[in-house]
């Protein structure tokens, strides 16, 4: 209704002889009509931001010496993508990526990724960051591309440190060999641990682009075991991860979001005293002061060699396990696939794992979140570029954009 239409009924009602109670009744519907378009007009609706973090493998990257000795092409893990056909002639995994195997760590490359990424919702990455020999590993990704692209405001990023041993799995010539040796461990000592820990403060927690939850870097640990190992025992680790939090204030932070990477062996340590507890795995985990916790692939708790639609019935009730064990913040997450065949030219496969399917485990995970309001919106997912563990949003030959469109209907177009 227009300001004059609205005039001239008052105008009516104003005149000598006018039916005052029928327009009356009329004016007032028509004012109601009025404020609602009012409302129409000028107020957004009000959707709600998720923060869908997926995780990134730094190992797609040109350029790094520390790759070649695993991938001597010089371009990285793309060469166990590429090679997979001429080492398995026939074999059904054939997978191609739509923009061919890039340069991660290339900025002009990241500058592409983070603008697809954040068109179909993906806002955060997760990089798996590595320490071996004293020193980072496979960092050039995170350094050299992701954080010199010119959109980089545009996302977050937090780390979660993958301090697992190094063996040959990476290096397709000699992992059918299926030999244990371990070339670099991801143990270290409380002076390393102190190291990393000052040199992540200070090279990546201060920047704004580092993912924080109520002004606290989140920073997630893979290996509990390994950590505690290194460290040499439950109380040293205890006070080591303590010692972290307490540097983290001293930098200026509120605290640190520490996060467990969940999966069997992480929360039922072998040697932690729980006779003491009815609730050992959250004993432990309180004892270490983890304050949240997420998943990195759901083959870290369940059988992968299934349909995908069974796994998701035993992921929701693996949600509400922990919902009922722990007193931490659980962040639900997503695995796309798995199929670890193109390293080591067999696997268990996950099954029916279509594009449909994966966004009915996004809506879980949206689900999940939206019924646990006292918690940041997070949602991991695995992963942005496994490639070789067939767990990817990337776009390939064989789904195309599917699983980021995925992405994009639940959490963008709210489908």
């Amino acid at each position: 209704m227009a300001m004059q239409d609205f005039k001239i009924l008052t105008f009516l009602i104003l005149q000598p002889g006018a039916n005052k109670k029928g327009t009356l009744f009329l004016l007032a519907g028509v004012l109601l009509l009025f404020a609602g378009n009012g409302v129409a007009q000028n107020s957004p609706v009000n959707r709600k931001k998720y923060d869908v973090a997926a995780f990134l493998y730094p190992a797609y990257a040109s350029g790094d010496p520390r790759l070649r000795p695993f991938w001597p092409e010089g371009n990285g893990e793309w060469e166990t993508v590429t090679t997979m056909q001429q080492r398995n002639p026939g074999h059904y995994w054939n997978r191609k990526p739509v923009w061919g195997p890039v340069n991660e760590a290339d900025p002009a490359v990241m500058n592409m990724e983070i603008s697809e990424a954040t068109k179909y919702g993906v806002n955060v990455f997760i990089f798996d960051w590595y320490w071996y020999d004293g020193r980072p590993f496979m960092e050039t990704t995170l350094d050299s591309g992701f954080l010199k692209a010119a959109n980089v405001n545009k996302m977050k990023f937090y780390l979660m440190w993958a301090n697992h041993d190094v063996q040959n799995a990476w290096d397709t010539r000699l992992n059918k060999y299926h030999e244990n040796n371990v070339i670099w461990t991801g143990k270290v000592r409380r002076d390393e641990f102190e190291k990393i820990c000052k040199r992540n403060i200070e090279k990546y927690f201060k920047l704004p682009q580092y993912y924080k939850i109520d002004g606290k870097p989140v920073f997630m640990i893979y290996d509990v075991p390994q950590l505690i190992a290194g460290l040499g025992g439950i109380e040293q680790t205890a006070a080591a991860l303590q010692w972290f939090k307490d540097e983290t204030k001293r930098a200026g932070f509120p605290g640190l979001e520490l996060q467990l990477t969940m999966w069997a062996i992480n929360t039922n340590y072998s040697g932690f005293d729980g006779d003491k507890t009815k609730n050992v795995e959250n004993a432990f985990v309180k004892k270490l002061g983890f304050t949240s916790a997420t998943h990195y692939q759901f083959v870290h708790f369940t059988n992968p060699d299934d349909d995908y639609l069974n796994i998701l019935e035993r992921v929701k009730k693996e949600w509400a396990r922990i919902d009922t064990t722990f007193e931490f913040k659980y962040y639900p997450h997503v695995s796309i696939g798995w199929d670890n065949s193109p390293r080591m030219g067999q696997s268990p496969v996950m099954r029916n794992n279509t594009p449909d399917n994966f966004a009915k485990g996004l809506r879980m995970a949206k689900d999940y979140i939206d019924a646990h309001p006292k918690q940041a919106p997070l949602i991991t997912i695995n992963s942005w570029n496994e490639w070789t563990e067939t767990s990817y949003l990337e776009p390939d030959n064989v789904n195309g954009y599917g699983y980021l469109d995925a992405v994009k209907k639940v959490f963008l177009d709210n489908k």
